[in-house]
């Protein structure tokens, strides 16, 4: 055996060795109680560690201080499945970053400092079953295709958040779900809640704590009252009335009626006008001809 053969079989036994050592790896700081498993709960991390291994299944990112996840965390790390970010300074969300989550089953974004859920955020999670939002002061936003691509969530957790208002729709793209908890939001009971009312009166066995422990603000006084005392002759004024969006779809056509009237007004009159000068000199034409 050549000399250079010889040098080469130690080298690449050392990288061979590194290779499949390198995912059972357990980030400083952190514990790894088996091979799949990093647990890396308050830490007082301002950053996702560098050095979790590729095949981690579970990671535990609880009461830390991170206050974003890169773009591509989840390329990285595609055997993912539970994912637990309670408890951070989370104040967005990339819809890149979530939707390219094929295996997540388990994700926890509660008690972070979320202001909105964007149209796409979780892209085709099809695997997701438990999704915890709550726990969000500043959350009041939830875009209306936020959920869309869930098929299997049962459970949604959007509890004590800042929802004043959450358009029904938004949960049409939700066919498996179980569990719905949407207590401790300040809800306002006005025609813009009319329609979620009606559908939590039709799934109200969904709700963990019922219509009772959900509760809203009367337009009226600001008084806080339970669902459960509320029902749909509660909301008959909002009949046939119209929305923000109507208003608005009303107001652009009267002004765009208007501006074609004027505009048709505008040339029927320089029309009227070009032939009346025609005509004008056509009659001087033939007094010129006669004399």
């Amino acid at each position: 055996m050549s000399p250079c053969v010889n040098w080469l079989q130690p080298l690449l036994a050392l990288i061979s060795s590194s290779l499949l050592t390198r995912g059972h790896n357990c980030p400083s700081s952190c514990l790894c109680p088996d091979q799949h498993t990093v647990d890396c709960t308050g830490q007082g991390l301002t950053r996702v560690p560098d050095s979790v291994p590729l095949d981690v299944r579970r990671l535990l990112l609880s009461n830390n201080w991170i206050p974003w996840i890169p773009s591509d965390f989840l390329v990285l790390y595609s055997d993912l499945v539970y994912l637990d970010l309670r408890n951070n300074s989370l104040s967005q969300l990339d819809p890149e970053t979530l939707s390219t989550s094929s295996r997540l089953v388990f994700l926890d974004l509660g008690s972070n400092n979320l202001t909105e859920i964007p149209s796409g955020t979780f892209g085709e999670s099809r695997s997701l079953i438990k999704l915890r939002l709550g726990n969000n002061p500043y959350l009041s936003t939830v875009g209306l295709e936020a959920f869309t691509g869930l098929t299997s969530l049962r459970e949604l957790d959007l509890e004590s958040n800042g929802l004043t208002v959450l358009d029904v729709r938004v949960l049409d793209p939700l066919p498996s779900l179980r569990r719905l908890r949407l207590e401790g939001n300040p809800w306002l009971c006005n025609c813009r809640f009319a329609n979620m009312f009606m559908w939590l009166t039709e799934n109200r066995h969904k709700l963990p704590t019922g219509m009772e422990g959900i509760e809203c603000s009367l337009p009226v006084d600001g008084r806080h009252v339970p669902l459960s005392v509320l029902s749909e002759d509660s909301f008959r004024e909002c009949r046939g009335t119209l929305s923000l969006t109507d208003y608005l779809i009303v107001i652009f056509s009267g002004i765009s009626v208007s501006v074609a009237a004027i505009v048709a007004s505008f040339f029927l009159a320089s029309t009227v006008h070009c032939f009346q000068r025609l005509s004008k000199g056509s009659k001087g034409d033939e007094e010129d001809g006669n004399d």
